[in-house]
């Protein structure tokens, strides 16, 4: 019988590193013999990618709160059921940038909705699959501001509509994802992200290494 795969998954707020730190990680365990399976939410899926269109552009109809937490966990429960639990059933090891935790943070403290219900609704969407890892990468809100105004300049792209959702909102987000670690430390890690990319992969695979 093949033995389950290790789920890690990144967390934190917009500019804090985590799809870089999210592919380091992969390449470092494929390094060490390690199949690894990388992914990130929303997408992962052709049905998935499509609805992080509809949640990250800009249009005339945006989707109201409700319908935004909807479309997330649609695509989630595509990604739970077409990717990430196959994989882990053989015995692969799942990287994926963002999965339940930000749902809780986002629209759970972000936009206000009952936690309780989101909590409920995150296991219906991923039949119950939590992380054996999570890494939360915290950084200052003017480092993330700062960094993700060079990615816009070396990219040639514009914030998107959850990055421009304002301040007041950025700040209960990163207050939200450090009480959701502080309930739930024995999965979460938290690792501060405002030094450079390599001291910051440093700390991520300390954190990573107990799995090996």
């Amino acid at each position: 019988m093949t033995e389950r795969g290790t789920f890690i998954t990144f967390e934190g707020g917009e500019g804090c590193g985590k799809s870089t730190q999210a592919r380091r990680l992969a390449e470092a365990l494929e390094r060490n013999g390690i199949e690894v399976l990388s992914t990130r939410e929303p997408g992962g899926t052709v049905l998935s990618e499509k609805i992080r269109g509809l949640l990250k552009d800009e249009t005339e109809d945006p989707p109201c709160d409700r319908g935004e937490l909807l479309l997330f966990l649609a695509a989630r429960a595509q990604l739970v059921a077409n990717v990430i639990a196959p994989a882990l059933e053989a015995g692969k090891w799942v990287v994926s940038d963002r999965f339940r935790d930000s749902t809780l943070a986002y629209q759970g403290y972000g936009r206000g909705l009952p936690l309780d219900f989101l909590d409920q609704a995150n296991d219906f969407a991923c039949n119950s699959l939590k992380s054996d890892l999570t890494i939360l990468l915290d950084v200052p809100p003017e480092i993330a501001a700062e960094r993700m105004r060079a990615r816009e300049a070396a990219t040639g792209t514009s914030a998107d509509r959850i990055e421009l959702a304002g301040g007041d909102f950025h700040a209960r987000l990163r207050r939200g994802f450090m009480e959701l670690a502080a309930a739930d430390s024995g999965r979460v890690t938290v690792i501060d992200a405002s030094g450079n990319e390599d001291e910051v992969w440093e700390r991520v695979w300390k954190s990573v290494k107990r799995f090996l």
